[in-house]
């Protein structure tokens, strides 16, 4: 049984006892479930007409006469419903008419209709089918054990005759290979169903042969003149195609009934929603535990472009549970959580749409959380709104919120802190909240009116004793809350403040006023006010006439800047959201604006947030790590820069900023948090860079500078100016500014000898010849974007364009160790070779030997010497082992293929 249907069993148990109805709490202390899920359930029930709502305080519930706890399937999600076709998701909506017109087709007398199915890919079409044969049954149209049998023509399409045989039969020697007489499938169906997928794929012959039999009711075997065949069947069709463009007219004229099943792209996004939660229940089943999934992933499988409809989304649901689930078991993690890194790429770019569907994902997920539960004992869609009398309160918030943390897998001082934190916000909202719903002569049809007396006197009080005005948004949240805090005191259910002793030592005043008011509550009503109660009490008088709390103290400014359309606006709202704040703001970065005025746009936020604090600036990549030292040097305003930024990271410096801390404190805490590739490995950006230096960093590098961009302009590249003279490594720093962009050339006036990139010597520059050699490289790394694209769609276990910036600076070390240079064509072919290499690899392929081997390896021993060495961080990232034979491959394609042989 359901937990819906517990709920439901246990209010007609009550019923028997209290004829007046039944409340949540009622029912929640006799399951030991929470009051605001049973509350839910209900709401559940009432929408699905099986029971009846008195309002009131509290709300009551009373069953509706002929319903009884076992209507419902317990895995029928859609209660009320009471057939197959009815739990279809969508049944009331976008599945409305074809769902009247399949039930149509089975009832009509005296033997139903045979249906035709039309739709995309992916739609359902089976799933429909096999659903209306199970109606058929429910409906005792067909025998409970009827035949259903599926048969897919494009399996046979390349073979005609076979096609036609196995649904009609055929006789010995009807065509070459029929060696024997074979019933076909519409006699194995007589007496049930046949569902004929892909019916543009039977030929003529074959369309004819199925008319024939729906004509007369009988048909002959392949082949067979003589004999006929009586059955009762009925056909189910279905087509991706046009029927008119691939179908006889003939056969189409004989099937009454055409169901159009729509796509996934015309289903509201409330039927997407209902679908992504019974593909993620149906995974956490197989499982046998819990899933959780942030809000953003299921934005993004909301979104997303999905061509293969309802097929393609759960597919892409499995592989992300798959992913999930291998990092939980890998990392030993203490719950599966699906995060946007374990999306499919074309998945996670849903989330690109969100303000074009902002309203309805609103509407849609209003009262969600930033991290769902999924799991296979209840299936309770998340769209549901709370009853018009708000049947959840300020408590319950506060423990639901409480309990989505700790299911985050946060640990409680985290916790507490973010609690402390949101509280504050949502009281605000609260208010805010009650104020909009209800006048004064609204409020008293819902709150006790002894209550609101109590209400109007506290405040009359707290003007008198704390000399400050209260407007009725507060009489109103005050009402409201006194109502909610004694009923829960009465029944003796536990309140907790995480914000107690802030609240204590920062509102003494106010917090000593709400200890008297507790006393003339107690006296009131005959209670024990507890003391994370008066916590909230005194909330409510550190609050002014417009609804402000106490002047904040300045705090660090926090900037997220990304590039994209709403990368960091998406990052910001997460962070903002999940704190209960508005103090974290966003940049967004479109690919095509200028970085000139991206930086002014910056700059100019970097003043609006400032309050005297410091500003943290956190970015992916690009122009945007400099964008902080900049500001800092121009304004005097002291910006710090986090970069290759998570939501995450996000989450945690806006905590950070908000409880207090200092900029210092808050930068290095991320310090030795974010990774540094080890030596040459991926370009973490997309941005072409050309380093200048010298030794002071200004000067003849300004100078190249302005040389290479009047030369070079219109190439998508940036400049990177640097000093030699450092207290690092010069090394060490190209090193790690090619992990952050792709580096295609050094320019400087001193010789700088690395491996992996070209180097210019400033005096070619000067005199034309270097600007020459830099066109070169540029048209080079275009062949090897190019290749990266390519790649993209043949390797398996790779990415096309990171593997490839990888092989090319593994072909720069090899060349430079050789003291080669390779032709430019031949640079195409070692990519591609090395690229599979590694792929096969991964896959597990058994690498192929190399003729002579021994002779090879020492004859070349030095040259091998140096592929190895230079091969080494190729295989330390990827993680594998090229042998001896593969290294003698690579070694014989730079050999023969140098300038000059």
């Amino acid at each position: 049984m359901g937990r819906i249907d517990e709920v439901f069993k246990i209010l007609t148990q009550l019923e028997k006892e209290k004829q007046e109805g039944i409340s949540a709490a009622d029912i929640a202390s006799i399951l030991g479930m929470d009051r605001s899920n049973v509350s839910r359930y209900l709401n559940i029930l009432y929408k699905n007409r099986r029971v009846e709502k008195i309002n009131g305080r509290p709300v009551l519930y009373k069953s509706i006469k002929g319903y009884t706890s076992s209507v419902c399937d317990e895995e029928d999600p859609y209660i009320g419903f009471n057939n197959s076709l009815d739990k279809l998701v969508g049944a009331r909506q976008s599945l409305a008419i074809p769902i009247q017109k399949a039930k149509a087709a089975i009832l009509y007398p005296p033997k139903g209709l045979h249906t035709l199915l039309l739709g995309e890919t992916g739609v359902g079409k089976s799933m429909f089918a096999k659903l209306m044969y199970q109606f058929a049954i429910e409906s005792k149209v067909v025998v409970e054990n009827a035949p259903f049998i599926r048969f897919n023509c494009a399996d046979y399409a390349d073979n005609p005759n076979l096609l036609t045989a196995q649904i009609f039969g055929v006789k010995k020697g009807a065509y070459t290979g029929a060696d024997r007489d074979r019933d076909g499938l519409l006699k194995k169906a007589d007496k049930g169903f046949i569902f004929l997928d892909e019916i543009h794929r039977l030929p003529p012959q074959g369309q004819e042969m199925l008319f024939t039999y729906i004509d007369n009711g009988f048909f002959r075997p392949l082949g067979d003149a003589e004999n006929l065949i009586r059955v009762d069947v009925r056909i189910i069709a279905a087509t991706t195609e046009d029927p008119k463009s691939h179908l006889l007219k003939t056969f189409t004229r004989r099937i009454p009934m055409i169901i159009t099943l729509p796509p996934i792209r015309d289903r509201s996004l409330s039927e997407r929603y209902s679908l992504i939660e019974t593909f993620i229940r149906e995974e956490s089943h197989r499982l046998g535990m819990s899933i959780y999934i942030n809000k953003n992933s299921i934005i993004s499988y909301l979104l997303y472009d999905c061509p293969n409809n309802i097929g393609q989304l759960k597919s892409d649901i499995q592989l992300a549970c798959a992913k999930a689930f291998l990092r939980y078991k890998s990392e030993q993690d203490d719950y599966l959580i699906i995060n946007q890194g374990d999306l499919p790429n074309h998945v996670r770019k849903g989330i690109l749409n969100i303000n074009q569907y902002r309203k309805e994902i609103d509407e849609l997920l209003n009262s969600t959380y930033d991290v769902l539960k999924f799991d296979q004992h209840e299936r309770l869609p998340l769209s549901l709104k709370e009853d018009e009398n708000i049947s959840g309160d300020f408590y319950t918030a506060i423990e639901e919120r409480l309990e989505s943390l700790k299911e985050a897998g946060m640990d409680e001082q985290a916790i507490n802190e973010i609690m402390n934190i949101d509280i504050e916000s949502h009281f605000r909202k609260y208010i805010g909240h009650i104020y909009r719903r209800f006048d004064r002569r609204g409020i008293s049809n819902v709150v006790n009116e002894d209550i609101l007396q109590v209400a109007e006197e506290i405040l009359l009080l707290a003007q008198k004793h704390l000399g400050k005005e209260f407007d009725e948004k507060i009489y109103f949240g005050l009402s409201f809350h006194l109502e909610r805090s004694i009923e829960r005191i009465r029944r003796g259910e536990k309140i907790y403040n995480p914000k107690l002793n802030f609240i204590r030592i920062n509102y003494e005043e106010e917090f000593l006023f709400a200890v008297k008011i507790a006393k003339l509550l107690d006296n009131k009503f005959n209670i024990e006010t507890p003391v994370d109660e008066i916590g909230y009490l005194a909330m409510f008088f550190t609050t002014d006439s417009n609804n402000k709390f106490i002047e904040k103290k300045p705090k660090v400014g926090v900037i997220v800047a990304m590039h994209g359309r709403s990368t960091a606006s998406s990052m910001v709202e997460v962070a903002n959201s999940l704190i209960g704040v508005e103090h974290a703001v966003a940049l967004d970065m479109p690919l095509s604006m200028n970085p000139k005025i991206m930086y002014e746009l910056t700059k100019n936020k970097v003043l609006e947030v400032h309050e005297g604090k410091g500003v943290i600036m956190m970015v992916d990549m690009g122009s945007l790590t400099n964008f902080g030292d900049m500001i800092w040097e121009e304004t005097g305003i002291e910006v710090r820069t986090i970069e290759k930024v998570s939501t995450p990271m996000v989450i945690e410096v806006l905590r950070k900023v908000i409880l207090g801390y200092e900029l210092d404190e808050v930068v290095n805490s991320f310090v030795g948090k974010v990774s540094i590739k080890d030596e040459v490995s991926k370009p973490m950006r997309d941005e072409n860079v050309i380093i200048t230096a010298c030794f002071t960093g200004d000067g003849a590098s300004k100078k190249l500078e302005s040389i290479i961009r009047a030369n070079l302009d219109g190439k998508n590249l940036e400049i990177v100016p640097i000093n030699i003279i450092d207290e690092e490594r010069l090394e060490k720093r190209i090193d790690r500014l090619a992990n952050k962009y792709n580096v295609m050339a050094i320019v400087a006036t001193v010789d700088i000898d690395i491996d992996y990139i070209p180097f210019v010597a400033a005096m070619d520059i000067l005199q034309g010849d270097g600007i020459e050699r830099l066109k070169k490289i540029i048209e080079q790394e275009n062949i090897y974007s190019k290749i990266g694209e390519s790649l993209q769609e043949h390797i398996t276990n790779l990415d096309g364009k990171e593997v490839t910036r990888d092989i090319k600076y593994l072909i720069r070390s090899i060349e430079k160790g050789l003291g080669i240079e390779v032709v430019s064509d031949a640079k195409i072919g070692i990519v591609l070779h090395i690229a599979f290499l590694i792929d096969n690899l991964l896959n597990g392929v058994v690498p192929r030997k190399f003729d002579n081997l021994e002779v090879y390896s020492n004859l070349y021993a030095k040259e091998m010497g140096i592929v190895k060495r230079s091969i080494l961080f190729v295989e330390k990232k990827y993680g594998i082992s090229v042998e001896e034979d593969e290294l003698a491959y690579i070694l014989k394609l730079f050999l023969l293929n140098q300038k000059g042989v």
